[in-house]
């Protein structure tokens, strides 16, 4: 047998026409088009690759309704029962893998291999708030403790804050939905998920997964549409927490329009990364170059900055340059594809029009730099203006920049000259320059010898500054999806 070319990939997996994304209101998917329709393009072919059914105002106001009417349906479930329907999920995403990661790799261009990998990453999110749904507690207050307490009671535990509202990104669209819904859902709560316009038909498929594992159909609803949905929803006083995802303007409105309710907002970053000359250089360049142009460099913790002492910086800027030779670009279908294209051809366009404004400026280019429609070449910048908008700005492109620094103190100082502070990366062998990293850096975690794009879903992720409120993993997320309550039993006493 002939072994499988590309063409034969593209051939036993693209759809004949266009994938349907409905929407979810009130218990009923729908296909009208009474809001009308978003039709998105395969930004590596340019065809159609699905239709979003999109929500009127009329069904914005249904799903209102229902949420207020529903909400108790998931309150009422005990933690193991919301935690089976966690795992069911868990496997049915599993089980579904190879057709999700195509249908995120036809939509976004986001290549198969990275795909399927956030398939991976989405099962074991599920699996992780099943068990944190099992773990749901309170605790014993020590009431007794002072004299005006003695003959009470008191203790605590975690209730549902009511409706979520999901407002997820295009990136990770499947991940990114997993953690909102698993926690939500985990701590009681029904969920509202506003999809991206992006990638709409993966969206609603992952819904229909999570109702077929046994989520109740009054505790899940989906709306597709513009930007007007959510922020109707964010609004909305049937909604008692928004969880965001996306970029800082953004986000500040989501935020503004949600008002007092609680908010958790994860808004991306133009994140660094800081290579000392005592560390294994070439293996540092070889990291940063293959998670710097992953999902085309998409990505709020994608390598975007990399300040490196100059004594080495000539031996990593080779040794990059090299690294980035090796990726190959192309088909996202392709399982040999390291670089696929970028959401559009307008989010292309844009970063190739910063890559040529750093090279007017003075910047070198040692790799890069040229772009077919959406399809950007892995681009590799060396000492670019510090006012550049490569090194101001989220890139959120196939685009890192290096640039030589004289000490170590120095790199710390340029890592918090932005607004931004998310996660960074640090290869040392040096503890003391860990902990100073550690005490000094104004970022929500900091990786040490790897880069700033390294992630685990069961421990806390977030940032601070313009990089957002709040930290996104199931145990965090339950915890902001919840409310504290009180029970105080008067003249019951545990000790006398």
């Amino acid at each position: 047998m002939a072994a499988k070319t590309t063409a034969d990939t593209e051939r036993s997996t693209l759809p004949d026409t266009p994938v349907p994304a409905r929407s979810l209101v009130a218990g009923t998917w729908r296909s009208d088009t009474s809001g009308g329709e978003q039709i998105r393009v395969d930004p590596y072919r340019g065809t159609p690759a699905s239709v979003a059914s999109c929500c009127s105002d009329a069904e914005v106001k249904a799903a209102e309704r229902w949420a207020l009417s529903g909400r108790s349906s998931c309150a009422r479930m005990a933690p193991y029962a919301r935690a089976e329907v966690l795992e069911r999920a868990a496997d049915l995403v599993g089980r579904e893998r190879e057709s999700l990661a195509v249908m995120v790799a036809i939509e976004l261009g986001k290549p198969l291999r990275d795909s399927l990998g956030e398939m991976d990453r989405a099962a074991e999110t599920l699996a992780v708030a099943a068990l944190h749904a099992r773990q749901l507690s309170g605790e014993l207050l020590p009431a007794e403790g002072w004299q005006r307490g003695a003959g009470t009671t008191a203790l605590t535990f975690r209730a549902p804050i009511g409706t979520v509202l999901a407002i997820t990104p295009f990136n990770a669209p499947v991940n990114l939905l997993a953690h909102k819904i698993a926690a939500s859902f985990a701590a009681g709560n029904g969920t509202i998920v506003k999809p991206p316009p992006q990638a709409p038909a993966v969206s609603s498929r992952f819904a229909e997964l999570m109702l077929e594992a046994g989520l109740p159909e009054e505790g899940l609803q989906v709306l597709h549409g513009g930007a007007s949905v959510g922020a109707a929803l964010a609004a909305s006083d049937a909604v008692n927490a928004v969880a965001f995802t996306g970029s800082a303007s953004a986000g500040a409105a989501v935020a503004s329009t949600a008002g007092p309710k609680r908010t958790v907002l994860e808004l991306g970053g133009n994140a660094a990364t800081i290579v000392c000359a005592d560390t294994d250089v070439a293996a540092a360049a070889r990291l940063c170059a293959a998670t710097g142009y992953s999902n085309s460099g998409q990505s709020c913790i994608s390598v975007q900055r990399v300040y490196v002492e100059r004594a080495v910086y000539d031996q990593f800027a080779e040794r990059f340059t090299e690294a980035v030779s090796t990726l190959r670009v192309g088909d996202p279908l392709d399982r040999d594809t390291d670089v696929g294209c970028m959401v559009d051809a307008q989010a292309a366009t844009r970063v190739e029009g910063w890559i040529q404004e750093a090279v007017d400026a003075g910047a070198t280019l040692f790799a890069g730099g040229g772009r077919t429609g959406a399809v950007l070449e892995p681009t590799l910048l060396g000492a670019p203006p510090s006012d550049a908008k490569v090194l101001v700005e989220e890139v959120f492109g196939d685009l890192v920049s290096i640039v030589p620094v004289d000490d170590f103190e120095t790199a710390l100082d340029l890592v918090n000259s932005t607004p931004y502070g998310l996660q960074s990366g640090l290869f040392t062998y040096d503890v003391r320059r860990v902990f100073a990293a550690a005490r000094e850096l104004e970022v929500g975690a900091v990786i040490v010898n790897g880069t700033s794009n390294y992630r685990l879903d069961h421990i806390p992720f977030g940032g601070v500054k313009d990089s957002g409120i709040g930290r996104e993993s199931p145990r965090w997320l339950i915890e902001d999806f919840s409310t504290v309550k009180t029970l105080v039993f008067r003249d019951f006493s545990l000790w006398s």
